[in-house]
């Protein structure tokens, strides 16, 4: 861990620093989505743990990289005289701006779960195939991850929450999301190969869906750092819509193949490497 640290200490630039963050869960989409190479069907067991490990750092990285350094920097705010808001309430706004940011995201675009079945794309009425909604789906999925990440490496550069977030903290943050990402791109590519696609193509499309992480990484690092007071906001507000994906996406989907004790005990371990991640470089 120690090279990767002394890399990301390298880079001045904390938009550069969440750049390759964000280029570094695009690359472990794209590993995962080359699985396609080297099986010919996938296992919906292996699949169902692997959503739940998913779900696990999501729901661990909502509250140990972001709910709880927000509820800290209103503290800092309140000391420096800054804020005299109760430390809980920034970040319950932040919570369910976000939560209902990803509830018109996921009505306003057309988007097919991993396991659904054509008839059950949600969103709009559309004539896009079962593979471009599928891939959408995932996308939207790594919208707020991508602002997860970009907004921990740009809170870096606020003297005022020094003490708050550390380079530990946002390099551990960008290697649970792109350790959860492995299984995510596997996710993709697979079901795209079963429609008919060559494996090339497969893999193509199931890394696309990634791409969308160190666009706003970048965003998220670029918006707090020209608006700091925020950083409460910002750091709950990508928890919550990570949050809302996981409750009404990533946990549904592990649990209807029928698979539910081994995608609870995926979501457990994905709970426990994330939090490890966050205490041991936080």
């Amino acid at each position: 861990m120690e090279f990767i640290l002394e890399f990301f200490q390298s880079q001045s630039s904390p938009i550069m620093q969440a750049l390759y963050a964000g280029l570094f869960t695009w690359i472990m989409t794209a590993f995962g989505a080359a699985l396609v190479f080297l099986f010919k069907t996938s296992n919906r067991k292996v699949l169902d743990m692997a959503l739940g490990f998913t779900g696990g750092v999501m729901i661990a990285a909502s509250f140990w990289s972001l709910i709880a350094p927000a509820i800290d920097a209103v503290e800092v705010q309140n000391e420096l005289g800054q804020s005299s808001l109760p430390p809980f309430l920034p970040p319950a706004i932040g919570f369910f701006i976000g939560a209902l940011f990803m509830f018109f995201i996921d009505k306003a675009i057309p988007h097919l779960h991993v396991f659904g079945k054509l008839d059950e794309a949600e969103g709009p009425k559309t004539d896009l195939k079962k593979t471009s909604l599928l891939v959408l789906a995932i996308a939207i999925h790594n919208i707020p991850e991508g602002l997860a990440v970009g907004i921990a490496f740009g809170a870096l550069v606020i003297p005022e929450f020094a003490n708050v977030y550390s380079l530990g903290a946002a390099v551990a943050l960008g290697i649970g999301i792109g350790i959860q990402n492995f299984p995510e791109g596997f996710a993709v590519s697979m079901p795209v190969r079963r429609a008919g696609f060559s494996r090339k193509k497969s893999w193509i499309w199931g890394q696309l869906s990634a791409i969308v992480e160190p666009i706003f990484a970048v965003i998220g690092a670029a918006l707090v750092i020209l608006v700091w007071p925020i950083l409460p906001y910002a750091l709950s507000f990508a928890a919550g819509a990570m949050i809302f994906i996981v409750v009404e996406e990533v946990i549904p989907e592990s649990q209807r193949g029928g698979n539910t004790d081994l995608a609870t005990m995926g979501l457990i371990a994905g709970f426990i490497v994330m939090m490890s991640l966050d205490v041991a470089l936080g």
